[in-house]
């Protein structure tokens, strides 16, 4: 391990951990793109994961989120999600920045968790945007609110929807305040990934790459480690805190 990282992360007060694709990908999570295989492959993306796919044919969106969501359910947490975890135990201030929407680092443990585009495993109501917690079990799909009779949808940010403002503001404060920010399995090339960086770097703070490919934060970050964090991070535990996953 680099001297370098070793001090930061014994040192660091405040960490931010934002994580990409990448390392959902290390636990077989398939992106939104990935997951247009089977029967799914004569759809595209505007049809699958879009507003406007939505209210063209619900049904197809709800079925396809429905299958979506057992690949995920088939998961598990991989060496990184627990390493997280592990931190959030061991330090003083531990924030989890994610823009995956499986869940996993809920299920590895972590617990101060943004998430920048939902999560799959809740539903909201598609007209008042409400998270809904249950509803009457009937044969239509989607199934309806119970609330304003409207469909219900996945607790999602689709392609032409915005990140949750109350969820931006969150994760744009936690990152001008941390001492070191971690960013796994994300190409940074595209927002919310590249304003979250270029606002660690405004702010001074360390920045730490986990990447198995070359990325445009390479040439600004203080350490870029190319390869997988699941591979990556358990060496963490053992050198700094002397401990096992």
């Amino acid at each position: 391990m680099p001297k370098p990282l070793h001090d930061f992360l014994k040192q660091a007060q405040r960490i931010v951990v934002f994580t990409g694709a990448g390392l959902s990908a290390e636990s077989g999570v398939p992106t939104f793109r990935d997951a247009q295989t089977s029967l799914w492959t004569w759809y595209s993306l505007e049809d699958l994961a879009t507003p406007e796919g939505f209210v063209k044919n619900p049904r197809l969106v709800w079925e396809w989120h429905v299958w979506l969501r057992k690949l995920i359910d088939s998961a598990h947490p991989n060496p990184a999600h627990r390493v997280i975890a592990w931190m959030e135990e061991l330090l003083p201030e531990v924030t989890v920045i994610t823009q995956n929407v499986d869940g996993l680092h809920q299920r590895a443990g972590s617990q101060n968790i943004i998430e920048l585009h939902g999560n799959i495993q809740r539903t909201r109501c598609f007209n008042e945007g409400y998270v809904v917690g249950d509803w009457e079990k009937t044969e239509e799909i989607p199934p309806k609110c119970s609330v304003c009779g409207g469909y219900l949808r996945p607790d999602v940010v689709w392609y032409n929807e915005a990140i949750p403002e109350d969820a931006w503001l969150a994760a744009s404060h936690s990152v001008r305040h941390c001492e070191v920010f971690i960013t796994i399995g994300s190409s940074g090339l595209v927002y919310p990934a590249t304003e979250l960086c270029n606002l660690a770097l405004a702010s001074n703070a360390k920045v730490i790459q986990i990447n198995p490919r070359v990325t445009p934060l390479d040439a600004h970050a203080s350490i870029n480690l190319r390869g997988k964090a699941g591979q990556i991070m358990p060496k963490w535990v053992l050198e700094i805190w002397g401990g096992q996953i």
